[in-house]
């Protein structure tokens, strides 16, 4: 046995909005599936943490290198030639790729720099996350910066509480095209 309790995990940050969309998505009888970078896994493992996760998880990736984008994303040489780091046209691009594949409702898509270091320009600056929903009723994407600089865990789990209240609002209807 280890000495961690089962409610270290999730991170006491991420339970709330987890707990609303886990709970919207079983009233409502629909599936999500993930392709997250930078919080490299905590999106889905935040999911599978809660009781009934198979009825509504159809799967993730973690998507953190440029091959693994190649293998599964439908990257191609050209595609990696052009990147500039994470916008919301490439986590669109990643949430309509997985969304095909996995024949979810939903696909949640995220992209950052979680730091410690980033580069210059605005989207590679320790903080900044772009997020994205593809549904039936389309893309809908967000950016923002979190505003904890290179603090790379608390940047982790600011990007998944804000891709969870992205996805809250899509299917409330709340998020604009």
């Amino acid at each position: 046995m280890s000495s961690h309790s089962a409610s270290e995990f999730p991170p006491s940050e991420i339970r709330d909005i987890l707990q609303q969309v886990t709970t919207l998505l079983k009233q409502r009888g629909e599936t999500i599936s993930i392709a997250e970078t930078a919080a490299g896994g905590l999106i889905s493992s935040s999911i599978l943490s809660t009781p009934g996760a198979s009825g509504i998880y159809k799967g993730g990736l973690t998507l953190y290198t440029l091959p693994s984008r190649i293998a599964y994303a439908g990257w191609t040489q050209q595609t990696i030639e052009g990147y500039k780091g994470p916008t919301t046209d490439i986590v669109s691009g990643l949430a309509k790729h997985v969304r095909k594949d996995l024949e979810s409702t939903y696909t949640l898509s995220e992209s950052g720099t979680a730091g410690p270091t980033g580069g210059q320009t605005p989207n590679r600056k320790p903080g900044y996350v772009a997020l994205a929903v593809d549904c039936d009723r389309g893309t809908f994407v967000k950016e923002l910066n979190t505003g904890l600089d290179g603090d790379r865990v608390a940047n982790m789990i600011r990007f998944t509480v804000e891709a969870f209240t992205l996805l809250r609002d899509v299917i409330e209807g709340k998020a604009k095209l």
